[in-house]
Formats: structure tokens, sequence, C-alpha cells
């Protein structure tokens, strides 16, 4: 054991020096060997064109509708109008998302009492299920779910075989 500690240093020193492969370029310089940066480099290149492709119209869109149209402000509702859902938001982007984007919070209400509503129907026909088995159980003279008819045309063919066996074999 105290041979390999010893020899640790060593052999550490030798691989440091073994990875560190140079280049020498003249009589000074030293060109080290390194892994290429060019996907790196490509990769951002794309990231701040992707992302100044849509941060920039995106900023002067936003920026123009709120010089140029503003906050909605309070006013009175005429008699007999119904304001729209999308009238109800304050700023103009999000009045544009609430009409041209995003679903009628009616609607994805009537569309959560349809999915209640079907939560609903299958639990009572689980209770129904449920009820009617524990009768068959109860009374012990019902079909179960696992019983099979007998088919009429097999019972037939094997009520011939057996006919024509007796026949055969004689009584």
């Amino acid at each position: 054991m105290v041979i390999l500690s010893t020899l640790r240093p060593i052999l550490l020193q030798q691989i440091r020096t073994s990875n560190a492969v140079n280049r020498c370029m003249s009589d000074h310089r030293v060109f080290p060997y390194q892994p290429s940066r060019w996907q790196w480099n490509k990769f951002k290149d794309y990231a701040h064109f992707y992302i100044l492709l849509g941060v920039i119209p995106l900023t002067l869109i936003t920026v123009g509708a709120n010089i140029f149209i503003g906050p909605a402000t309070l006013s009175e509702i005429p008699e007999g109008y119904e304001p729209k859902h999308w009238e109800y938001h304050r700023s103009p982007i999000s009045r544009f998302m609430a009409k041209y984007i995003l679903t009628n919070p009616q609607q994805d209400y009537e569309k959560f009492l349809h999915h209640l509503y079907e939560e609903n129907e299958k639990r009572i026909l689980r209770k129904l299920e449920k009820e009617v088995k524990e009768k068959m159980k109860e009374r012990n003279d019902y079909q179960a779910y696992y019983y099979q008819p007998v088919m009429a045309k097999y019972h037939r063919i094997s009520r011939e075989t057996a006919d024509k066996l007796e026949e055969i074999r004689g009584s």
C-alpha cells in the first residue's frame, strides 16, 4: 500500500501532462488542442435571432397599443345592451387576446358543467351495477356476468351426435 501511495503523485503528473496536448506554433507560442465551440456559437446565434425576431415586434405592438389606444375607461352601458366578454378587459392587448385567441368564459363554464354531468351519469351507472350484482348474489337465481347461455345450434349438433352414437351402440 505504501508503494502505491508513493507512486500516486508521479502517476497523476503523467496523466496531466498526457491529457494537455499542445501544438507548438513557433518558438514561444503554444496552440492548445481543444474541442470546437462552433455548435455552441451557432446555438447562441439562433437563440438571439429568434428571440429578437419575436421580442422586437411584440414590444413595438405593445408600445403602440398602449400609446395610441390606451387603457379602457368605464362608461355608462346603454339600455338593453349586453357587453361582450372581451369588453371587460382593461388593456387593448388582453381585449384582443380575449376576443380572438382565448375561449369564452361562459363556454368554458358550460364545458365544465357537461363534464360534471357525464361524471355524475357514470357514478349513477356504477351504483346501479353494484346494486344489481348484490341482488344477483343475494337471490342466487339470476344469470351472472360469467354465465354463457347455450346456443341451440351447438345443442342440436351435440344431440344429433349423441343419437348417432346411441344407434351404433344399441340400447
